[in-house]
């Protein structure tokens, strides 16, 4: 792997990610070329929108929405039969609390059939009344936008050129009854499957003559090649409003992306890359469940490496610049974009999409900005499945490098198609170099190994056919499945560098069921893995599994048959890769403040007295916060730990998912450099944490480092449901992937489980390990999951909601953790719902939010 900078640099790399052996081969070597000198307009970030993104209120969770920060989303008329979840008004508050701009309501998905039943334009109208009473009410009602048709070439008006005079009527009549009830409403057209020359000229000549034009432009850009041809549709359309007389319409690419693009970072930063340079919004298509943004969430708050890409570019802030890829306009090729905040003196570039290593040559580095020197960071998202949790990307190359001539180039690392790479570039500090934090890893594909009585499939052949780009994502294009005899197995030989404590990440997927595989190293049994369901057999979940190394090659086997024998066809699985990573330690992340969503202040750079907290500090005012987004790779206690500097008697509050820490803030009495930390608890997955100057005088707070403390666990208490007081049909039932063996059902409807309590009053988090697979099976393509809600209702005291989402299984159980607030003194807690089913449950943990926290000079 490669890492050149600049002649006469220092360097400093501490880590590197390995890749697997047959990537790491990789010699070729390509430019993309980053102009900061050349700006291209203000960061707009639109193109992660999202159709059906948001399924119901909490799903997902706030923290990843605010995380990808969408401006826009479409979702399904209020009411309507479309999909069972999704209704623009029931999370159009959440949407909006996260930072949402514009909601976009599919007005025909009122009706319940895929293509749409034609009843008449008048049929419709009558249906859509109700929707525009009822956004009418809202205070906000200018913020939500309608598409009155949706693909009018697929639906209704298929035969164009018969049908083109009454698409015309009937979008007259429709717009004029939306514009009759909300004056003020936008309304967006033509909607159709794909970008149309000759319709689009036709409608917006009749839509101008007519006064029935839409307020923001929308097509569909969902072909494999969009990528190569969007840009020419783009020019073609904005000559064609010129051409007509038409002033320029907002533009919004309302559904985009095909199925193999959708969590896979090397991918979505091509598209990404194509809208953000033509200053649009766009909405990433609606391939799988509504409410898991668009194949970017794991389960309900968890985020893969699809997530974390879309934050890094919800993150970017000032001016876009030129960027020259290699081979622009260019599907499954290197792109990338890049913008320069001068406030910030911070200059961020995005690319993926290709397994060369990358040169970035930067030109136009203002020495007024940056110095003769910079320090660079590059951060690697890869794919981890669909169903597979990332943590924070890792910093897989460091160094500071030096200007000349305005000029740089760094060097990105290669081998990883699927992944996108993030690279900050600072001024110079006068500390030490930042250095990279990524363990060691290596992956290896399944069908590359030792495949014995299973079959290696093509799931993707290279041609980039429709037929391929609408399959799931799989590493290598192919996996291993048919895994249902005895004697079927995988086996890998992989190399360990030293001995210790490595992670096996196992990509697999089931068919909607619980899976079993046992592990076996070196032809000596390990465990017997269980691996938690998949919507399919190629929607990828990654299950992590400890293992304890001596340095050298070992024969790393997955099997159907443990020693108790054939595990039967819970071991009917596919497996498409196997990651091997080091493990040196306990959890632990580091997250620069400076890279963090500001509500004012500063960012200090650490060029005066205040070096001690730079790389990555910044400056707060009183009433001031910084936000960021912290990763848990499982339900337990963290130590969240700062430095800050502070004049007299200074006091940092600490708030983590909208919900202000009690007992939380960190203060110090006198002016000095203080560190301090909260040991909290953490949901699995993400977490928005924000730090406020809750004092009068400003302060500056330097990183934000996260360390797992298990020893702190001991804190939560645990309760298998079957040993509650179950009332109202609720019941006890057996199953074999439920803890102890047993788990309650028939909760909700009047079905209820008590459990007792001892802790005393104040902030929790409630982990309820469930399961619920309800979902409608009408639609054609979409999976229409349903979520179930359980309420908590404290003797005495409150009453508490969660939302339970799909999790494919009747009896597979996943742990979800949600805050709770209790007020007194050893008040039960009854589970049910009074009004609709609840999950099934397998066990009830309680946790306090806050443990302790301290504060220290530091010296």
């Amino acid at each position: 792997m490669r890492q050149r900078f600049l002649a006469g640099a220092a360097v400093a790399v501490l880590a590197f990610t390995t890749l697997s052996p047959a990537a790491s081969q990789a010699a070729a070597v390509q430019t993309l070329r980053v102009d900061l000198g050349a700006p291209t307009g203000a960061f707009h970030g639109g193109a992660t929108g999202i159709l059906y993104g948001l399924g119901d209120p909490g799903v997902p969770s706030q923290d990843l929405i605010a995380g990808m920060r969408p401006r826009t989303i479409s979702q399904k008329a209020p009411d309507g039969e479309q999909h069972p979840n999704g209704d623009a008004l029931k999370v159009a508050d959440g949407f909006f609390a996260a930072g949402g701009t514009d909601v976009h309501i599919y007005a025909q998905d009122v009706y319940s059939r895929w293509p749409y039943q034609d009843l008449g334009v008048d049929d419709y109208i009558a249906r859509l009344r109700p929707q525009l009473a009822k956004v009418a009410q809202r205070p906000d009602r200018d913020r939500f936008v309608w598409t009155i048709f949706n693909e009018p070439d697929g639906n209704w008006y298929a035969d164009w050129a018969n049908k083109k005079q009454q698409f015309f009527a009937d979008w007259t009549k429709v717009y004029r009854v939306v514009k009759s009830v909300l004056p003020n409403a936008r309304i967006a057209g033509i909607g159709e499957t794909g970008y149309g020359a000759d319709h689009l000229r036709e409608f917006l000549a009749y839509a101008k003559a007519n006064d029935v034009l839409p307020d923001i432009a929308t097509w569909h850009e969902l072909s494999p090649d969009s990528p190569a041809t969007y840009r020419g549709h783009y020019a073609g359309y904005r000559a064609m409003e010129r051409s007509l007389g038409i002033s320029p319409r907002p533009i919004t690419i309302n559904e985009y992306t095909d199925r193999q693009d959708t969590s896979v970072p090397g991918r979505l930063i091509q598209w990404i890359t194509m809208l953000e340079d033509t200053k649009v919004d766009g909405q990433l298509a609606y391939w799988s469940l509504a409410g898991n943004l668009s194949d970017n969430a794991v389960r309900t708050g968890r985020a893969n490496g699809g997530w974390w890409l879309t934050k890094w570019y919800a993150d970017l802030s000032g001016d876009t610049v030129r960027v020259t890829p290699p081979r622009p306009d260019t599907r499954d090729s290197l792109q990338g974009l890049a913008t320069l905040n001068r406030q910030d003196r911070k200059a961020t570039v995005l690319l993926g999409g290709t397994a060369d290593a990358v040169d970035v040559s930067l030109t136009g580095l203002d020495r007024k900005i940056f110095g003769d020197r910079v320090d660079v960071r590059i951060a690697k998202a890869t794919w981890s499945g669909y169903e597979g949790d990332a943590q924070q990307p890792p910093i897989v190359a460091a160094s500071r490098v030096g200007v000349q001539d305005g000029k740089a180039t760094i060097s990105v690392p290669g081998g990883d198609k699927l992944a996108a790479y993030q690279v900050v570039v600072t001024p110079a500090g006068l500390g030490a170099p930042p250095v990279a934090t990524a363990p060691w890893q290596a992956s290896y594909e399944a069908e590359s190994g030792t495949v014995e009585n299973a079959q290696v499939y093509v799931q993707d052949d290279g041609s980039g056919s429709w037929d391929m780009a609408m399959r799931y994502t799989t590493s290598g294009g192919k996996d291993v499945g048919s895994m249902n005899t005895p004697a079927s197995r995988v086996t890998v030989d992989a190399d360990a560098p030293r001995d210790g404590a490595y992670r096996l990440g196992v990509f697999y997927g089931t068919n909607a069921s619980v899976g079993r595989l046992a592990l076996y190293v070196d032809d000596t049994y390990v465990r017997t893995l269980t691996l938690p369901a998949t919507l399919n057999w190629t929607y990828r979940g990654r299950l992590d599994t400890p293992l304890t190394l001596t340095a050298g090659r070992h024969r790393v086997s997955v099997r159907t048959t443990d020693p108790g024998g054939f595990l039967g066809g819970s071991s009917d699985v596919t497996l498409d890769r196997f990651d091997l990573t080091e493990v040196t330690g306990p959890e632990r992340a580091e997250y620069p403040l400076a890279d963090g969503r500001r509500s004012g202040g500063s960012v200090d750079h650490g060029t005066g007295a205040l070096q001690v907290l730079a790389p990555g500090a910044v400056v707060l005012a009183p009433g001031q916060k910084v936000t960021t987004y912290v990763s848990a790779a499982e339900d337990g206690y963290y130590r969240l730990s700062t430095t800050w500097a502070g004049i007299s008697r200074s006091t940092l509050g600490l708030t983590l998912s909208g919900r202000r820490v009690a007992g939380g803030d960190l203060t110090a009495t006198g002016t000095g450099v203080r560190s301090g930390s909260a040991t909290v608890f953490l949901k699995a997955g993400v977490t928005e944490v924000t730090l406020s100057d809750e004092g009068r005088t400003p302060l500056v707070a330097g990183t934000l480092t996260q360390v797992r403390d298990t020893a702190a666990d001991r804190n939560a208490v645990r309760v298998e449901a079957e040993s509650g007081q179950l009332a109202g049909g609720a019941a006890t039932a057996t199953g074999p992937w439920a803890s102890g063996g047993s788990y309650v059902g028939y909760l909700g409807n009047g079905g209820t489980l008590t459990i007792p309590r001892t802790s005393g009053p104040g902030q929790y988090d409630l982990t309820v390990a469930y399961a619920q697979a309800e979902k409608n099976t009408g639609h054609p393509y979409n999976t229409d999951t349903i979520t179930r809600t359980l309420v908590a209702t404290e003797a005495g005291g409150t009453v508490t909601q969660a939302p339970y989402r799909h999790n494919y299984t009747w009896d597979g159980f996943w742990p979800e953790t949600s805050p709770i607030d209790l007020t007194t003194t050893g008040g039960a807690l009854t589970f049910g719902n009074p009004a609709a089913w609840g999950p099934n449950v397998d066990w009830i943990q309680l946790a306090p939010l806050l443990v302790t926290n301290t504060v220290t000079p530091r010296h």
